[in-house]
């Protein structure tokens, strides 16, 4: 909402604009009126809706057309007085007043303008019979009010409705001469309606139509109440009551029943309580809160986020597969502006034998959005409304940041969960299919991906000594001249090679000798395609002797081309060097150090699949 209202008050001369503004503040009429009452400001305190106002007041007499003219262009609302006793004043309101106004305002954001009739105390008789066809025909008019400066009445009304005018407008929410709501205010409703469907049967019932309630209002509905109001739904709409429960055409008629009795600010309140500004967009600062992110330090979901999200993924998995078939994540992104993830999703993070994504993969998915893209993360977390279904400030408390990995570094202990690893090999060394090893896709189900949705990253989950931890791969362009420092920042290096061409490890070995051979990130070198027939590379030393002469883990063979899933074990070494990047390389170097590695997964990972079978049976 705006953080201070300007009222404009503008008209002929004598028509009474100074002693209102001058009845409004002492509370009586004044004597002696000058030509022009100064710019007064009402503190937010005294004004019904809390915000600061200031009132304008014009006078023709001490004023230019100039300075008018910047009064206009400065004004949030202007408020056009008339005499009701005086018609030549009532005929310039549509003569010379709403023309000069128009003529300086943007056509597409209109000032809002207010009719006041004042001097009522000298008429026994109404205007509004000559002010009601001017207000039909200047969409602009957002209401009329008969006034009297000298007995004081509806001075308060006056300006509070002016107030009314600016921070809850009637123009983005409905057109009068279509009597319905606009497009863009039936589309914010509509996703503040899927939002509070928690369910998602496209019923509020009454459940969720108090939560709604308490959301907005800090307030639930009584019983009757509520009963009440499905009972004005179901006397005015078909469909819009079902199985006792709001549908989405009764939750957008009641709204239009708000707007067309005045009572816009109540949909205002709900529009403003999930995010939207005065032009119906999502404000910036709802969709980005801030969030401070120092140097060397990483971002993660936290277990509030895990559990908001398992939330979302349940309420679209309508049948109950444990994955989300297009249809369902259609439905899931129907709350966004637009479709956030493309079909290369599907080769970055774990799916079912359909290429639907699991319930691990849709968390992978976040995962990796929160640790390369925070910021995008918590737009989308706004769009699925976290800060209101978690009841949160902000989702910025979705999110862990990290300590500085040097301080890791120093305490030889991290309680960061995701790590990202940097995978540099020549053109056909194996680096997608390593990617997409990760996801338990072997060479025959690669080969069935398209090129335009291949995916340079993979994640997925694996255990570190008994720990879940997120291995999220990105394969680099091999582009040895143009490495940034981007491109080298990470926890764990995989550096790959194909064992069948002699040629592939010369450039492993340049981009370590280059790159890596000073650096305290833990490196691997991968023996890829190791069902082909080995040749002796061209590169000297041997991969072998490289290894031993730069103290690093002996070459790991590794191979895609298998009849069922890949192996996990090269998955399991890479996440344990990124979490224990301190342990010497002589430790690395030792095989018990792999065996015990190797051995916890197994047990962990048989100990992780019978707990997802028993979480599986109540959803």
């Amino acid at each position: 909402m705006r953080k201070d209202v300007r009222i404009l008050l503008v008209g002929e001369p004598k028509v009474g604009k100074t002693s209102l503004i001058m009845s409004l503040v002492s509370e009586e009429f004044p004597d002696v009126v000058p030509y022009k009452a100064e710019e007064i400001t009402i503190p937010a305190d005294v004004t019904p809706e809390r915000v600061p106002t200031h009132i304008v007041d014009y006078s023709e007499a001490e004023q230019t057309d100039e300075q008018l003219y910047q009064e206009i262009s400065k004004a949030n609302v202007i408020c056009i007085v008339y005499s009701v006793n005086n018609k030549k004043s009532i005929e310039k309101v549509t003569s010379h007043w709403i023309p000069l106004i128009n003529d300086r305002t943007d056509k597409d954001s209109r000032v809002p303008l207010i009719l006041v009739g004042n001097k009522s105390d000298l008429v026994e008789h109404s205007s509004m019979e000559t002010i009601l066809p001017i207000m039909n025909k200047y969409t602009e008019i957002e209401t009329c009010v008969e006034c009297s400066a000298k007995n004081l009445k509806n001075i308060s009304e006056l300006f509070y409705y002016a107030q009314k005018a600016v921070l809850h407008p009637t123009g983005p929410l409905y057109c009068p001469d279509q009597k319905e709501m606009k497009a863009a205010c039936v589309r914010a409703l509509t996703r503040i309606f899927k939002v509070s469907d928690l369910d998602n049967d496209g019923i509020l019932n009454d459940n969720e139509l108090n939560f709604f309630q308490r959301t907005c209002f800090n307030t639930p509905l009584p019983p009757q109440a509520l009963e009440d109001v499905k009972n004005v739904v179901r006397k005015n709409t078909t469909d819009g009551v079902c199985v006792d429960g709001l549908t989405l055409k009764g939750f957008l008629f009641l709204h239009t029943l708000f707007i067309q009795r005045g009572r816009h600010e109540t949909t205002w309140a709900v529009l403003r309580r999930f995010g939207y500004d005065d032009d119906l967009e999502l404000h910036q600062d709802y969709l980005f809160p801030l969030l401070k992110i120092p140097p060397d330090c990483s971002t993660e979901l936290n277990h509030n986020a895990s559990l908001f999200l398992q939330g979302v993924f349940d309420k679209h998995d309508k049948d109950r597969d444990c994955a989300l078939s297009p249809e369902e994540l259609k439905d899931l992104f129907d709350v966004f502006p637009y479709m956030p993830w493309g079909p290369d999703v599907n080769n970055t993070v774990c799916t079912n034998e359909h290429g639907w994504i699991t319930y691990q993969g849709f968390l992978s998915q976040w995962t990796l959005t929160t640790y390369l893209d925070v910021q995008r993360c918590l737009e989308y977390l706004g769009y699925l409304g976290y800060s209101i279904i978690a009841e949160q400030e902000s989702q910025a408390s979705a999110i862990t940041v990290t300590r500085e990995k040097s301080l890791d570094l120093q305490k030889k202990q991290t309680q960061r969960s995701v790590f990202l690893c940097k995978v540099f090999g020549g053109p056909g060394s194996g680096k997608s299919g390593l990617l997409q090893s990760l996801l338990g896709h072997n060479l025959m189900h690669q080969k069935m991906i398209r090129e335009e949705h291949k995916s340079y990253y993979a994640i997925s989950t694996a255990h570190v000594y008994g720990q879940e931890k997120y291995l999220l791969l990105h394969e680099v362009f091999p582009d040895f001249d143009y490495l940034s420092e981007s491109d080298l920042s990470c926890d764990v290096v995989c550096l790959i090679y194909d064992v069948s061409n002699p040629c592939s490890f010369e450039y492993c070995a340049q981009i370590f000798k280059q790159y890596f051979v000073d650096s305290r990130v833990p490196c691997m070198l991968v023996a890829a395609k190791a069902d082909l027939p080995e040749v002796r590379q061209q590169f000297s030393p041997s991969p072998l002797d490289f290894c031993r002469t730069y103290r690093l883990p002996p070459p790991q063979s590794f191979t895609c081309n298998t009849a069922s899933t890949p192996s996990k074990d090269i998955f399991i070494k890479l996440a344990t060097m990124a979490t224990y990047p301190h342990m010497s390389q002589v430790d690395l170097k030792s095989s018990s150090v792999w065996l015990r590695v190797s051995l916890g997964a197994a047990v962990f990972a048989v100990l992780g699949f019978t707990m997802y079978r028993l979480l599986l049976k109540p959803r």
